[in-house]
């Protein structure tokens, strides 16, 4: 199951806009796999301050991505961008351990809001470049994954600095939707 593949409920032809939310604490990389979405150049990023927004075609579809601040000053206002969500992208930086329990704290209470209830949520165990990088299935175990019964739910292994799992996912998802899979 891809990116897209999970959308298939929400939308009845390829052709039209999807609205993506790319959440996740501060420095867990989410800039950075926007900037890889966009085939952009990842070497100069800041701290997003605010929000981003980039419009990504792939294949038929135009993703319209918001990457907004994960710094703990910004995560308040996260709830201004919930309305009409079609997927939610939560990335965790595998390699801060040491945040793991604030990370799944958000992503819980994410889970909770009336506004996103049913939204697809793919999460990107991000960094997985780095020797300390806790493997994606130990991450889903830790953050009790599996207890997800009321929306689809992928975890996906990815390094946004390299661009391994993000674009071959996509790629995967948008053909899968394309041909009229269900979601898994």
């Amino acid at each position: 199951m891809g990116l897209l593949s999970i959308l298939r409920k929400l939308k009845s032809a390829p052709d039209q806009e999807v609205r993506i939310l790319l959440l996740g604490l501060d420095n867990a990389g989410k800039t950075t796999l926007l900037k890889q979405l966009a085939s952009e150049d990842i070497s100069h990023i800041t701290p997003t301050q605010g929000f981003n927004i980039k419009s990504v075609q792939s294949q038929g579809f135009k993703l319209n991505v918001w990457d907004i601040g994960g710094q703990r000053k910004i995560r308040p206002y996260w709830r201004n961008y919930f309305e009409n969500t079609d997927i939610l992208i939560y990335v965790i930086d595998s390699a801060d351990r040491k945040r793991f329990e604030e990370t799944g704290q958000e992503l819980a209470e994410l889970l909770e809001e009336e506004k996103l209830s049913c939204v697809p949520v793919l999460i990107f165990a991000n960094k997985q470049d780095l020797l300390t990088a806790a493997p994606a299935s130990e991450i889903a175990e830790g953050l009790n994954l599996h207890t997800i019964r009321d929306r689809v739910w992928q975890i996906q292994s990815c390094s946004a600095l390299t661009g391994e799992g993000i674009q071959v996912r996509l790629r995967e998802g948008l053909v899968t939707w394309q041909h009229g899979s269900q979601p898994a």
